[in-house]
């Protein structure tokens, strides 16, 4: 507390609360090919509706991405998603000899939202990149043309002079403007109205309500699907759409519209994944805990091994091999899975792959395809986080049902399961009468230990994450026996608590001299010795069936066989 000169009271108060907090482990990422949606832009996502909403609904191009996603959503969610475009992936514009791909809207409105542009995109272009943009037509009115406009039975009066411009000495800033899916991809239904803005104004400085009522800016906060670029009737408007308030705007002839072309799509490359995948790599900006890889070739789930799980150290990959390796690869699925894992540089604890794809409903163009199972296990893992934790094992006839899934590319038997567990492959397998079941909890590591199942890999994950969140308090603090007190009282109800539920067995906390020497603490350091016995999934029962003589006591042979 700080002193006093002269008498009196000083109250202060000391906050010796702190508790070890709870970590999301049930949050999942993924990057992937979409129709539509931000670019390079990581976007949550909590359910296949939003997904469908956000991103488009699937066709051939962008289904396995599509239903990898929705495949984890069916069991959590919490999907971060980012949508990886290739490098001719072009956003559709008014301006039919105009290509751009726009993937980041700070950059985009920085360089075009208050500059009139010489028409060089048209005066409106789609919001994100993709040939779903072509579907999309803007019409535009002002006053001189609301009475013959097609949509205005979607505005209350025609527009006009708003009272901000009035009010500074000009006239004729109101215009209405209307979202139109011509082609009926977003809706399915030709001519649907997506979007309606009335009353916006062709002034820069407008303002409605205390908010921007510019229409450009209007559009840009608001619209899922276009931005505005540049005026309307470019010849007659531009000289006075986007001045201040005081001016006297140039009106339409009539009403306009314009419809959206050259939008197109492109498959992104290996690299165009490994820049949307990077965007999770900072584990300061971005919480994630399951990593999705859908049908990524085996560069991508290498750069996302090695920069993402392995880097963070906070996060399990999730990878499935090439369908090449199991659909209709009758008799060869072993051999092939096998030199696929062969050539990963693959023994490590954050990682784990399954045996191979699922078939499955495609209720969005009433055809059945095949999906990569990395999805559902990630999902696995979410679902078991909700009903039990995450140091339960995601396998077994308890936990691991596989949803959705019509068959198998490949059910592996036993004598194959055992070829495949052993070089650390987990099998999903269809049990008649039982469903598909995750059959397997083995991660990546080739080395025997603890961490080389999932259940002990994702417990360390949460109680380093948990316990290094709350040692953050001590930073700055004394290294003295309060604060080394204080650490020790502060982890041991954590740990008892996960004991009790079954996460660890036995665990020891030594934060005292023993460990934080006179070296270390004349070096600002502090040290915590946290010592863990995790619980151990069951992977081999043993059940021994013991016949004996009716007139036998059963106390002289238990034990004997």
């Amino acid at each position: 507390m700080a002193f006093q000169i002269s008498p009196g009271v000083n109250v202060s108060e000391v906050d010796l609360t702190t508790v070890v907090p709870s970590i999301l482990s049930t949050a999942g990422a993924f990057a992937g090919t979409f129709n539509w949606g931000p670019a390079n832009k990581v976007v949550l996502v909590d359910s296949e509706i939003t997904l469908a909403k956000t991103f488009g609904d699937p066709d051939s191009n962008s289904a396995i991405s599509f239903f990898t996603a929705a495949n984890f959503l069916a069991y959590g969610n919490n999907l971060s998603i980012v949508r990886a475009v290739g490098a001719t992936s072009n956003n559709a514009t008014a301006n039919s000899s105009a290509k751009i791909q726009v993937d980041n809207a700070d950059v985009f409105e920085a360089s075009y939202l208050n500059n009139n542009n010489s028409n060089t995109y048209g005066a409106f272009m789609a919001r994100f990149p993709g040939a779903m943009g072509n579907s999309l037509e803007v019409s535009v009115t002002d006053a001189t043309g609301f009475s013959a406009w097609a949509y205005k039975g979607y505005f209350t009066s025609a527009p006009g002079t708003s009272d901000f411009v009035a009010n500074a000495g000009g006239a004729n800033d109101e215009i209405h403007v209307v979202v139109v899916d011509a082609g009926g991809l977003f809706t399915g239904t030709q001519g649907t109205v997506l979007e309606t803005y009335a009353f916006v104004s062709k002034a820069s400085d407008a303002t409605l309500n205390g908010s921007t009522n510019y229409y450009k800016q209007v559009i840009f906060n608001n619209s899922k699907y276009v931005y505005a670029v540049d005026p309307v009737d470019y010849a007659n408007t531009s000289a006075t759409w986007g001045q201040t308030g005081s001016t006297t705007f140039a009106t339409l002839n009539a009403s306009k519209s314009v419809t959206l072309v050259n939008g197109t799509d492109a498959k992104p490359s290996d690299g165009n994944l490994e820049t949307a995948y990077g965007l999770f790599q900072n584990k300061e900006n971005i919480n994630i805990s399951l990593v999705l890889t859908g049908d990524a070739d085996i560069t991508v789930q290498q750069y996302v091994i090695d920069n993402i799980a392995n880097e963070r150290a906070d996060c399990i990959a999730f990878i499935s091999p090439p369908s090449s390796n199991v659909v209709n690869q009758a008799g060869n699925e072993t051999t092939n899975i096998t030199a696929w894992l062969a050539a990963l540089s693959r023994s490590t604890s954050y990682a784990v792959a399954d045996s191979g794809w699922k078939y499955q409903f495609d209720k969005y163009n009433n055809v059945y395809r095949w999906i990569p199972l990395n999805g559902d296990v990630a999902g696995l893992c979410a679902y078991t986080d909700t009903v039990r934790d995450p140091w339960f094992s995601p396998a077994g006839f308890n936990r691991g049902a596989i949803k959705n899934c019509i068959k198998l590319a490949w059910n592996p038997s036993k004598t194959y399961r055992d070829t495949l567990y052993a070089a650390g492959v987990n099998p999903v397998v269809s049990f008649p009468g039982q469903g598909t079941i995750l059959y397997g909890d083995k991660t990546l590591q080739a080395k025997p230990s603890a961490f080389d199942r999932i259940n002990v890999r994702r417990l360390f994950i949460i109680l380093e994450k948990s316990i290094a969140t709350a040692a953050q308090y001590s930073l700055f603090e004394f290294n003295d026996e309060f604060t080394r007190g204080q650490f020790v009282a502060l982890v041991t109800p954590f740990l008892r608590d996960v004991q009790g539920r079954r996460g660890i067995t036995d665990f020891k906390v030594v934060c005292d001299t023993t460990n934080n020497t006179g070296q270390v603490i004349d070096t600002n350091r502090f040290v915590g010795d946290i010592y863990i016995k995790p619980a151990r999934s069951i992977n081999f029962i043993q059940l021994n069936f013991v016949a004996v003589g009716t007139g036998v006591d059963f106390t002289t042979v238990v034990g004997a066989v």
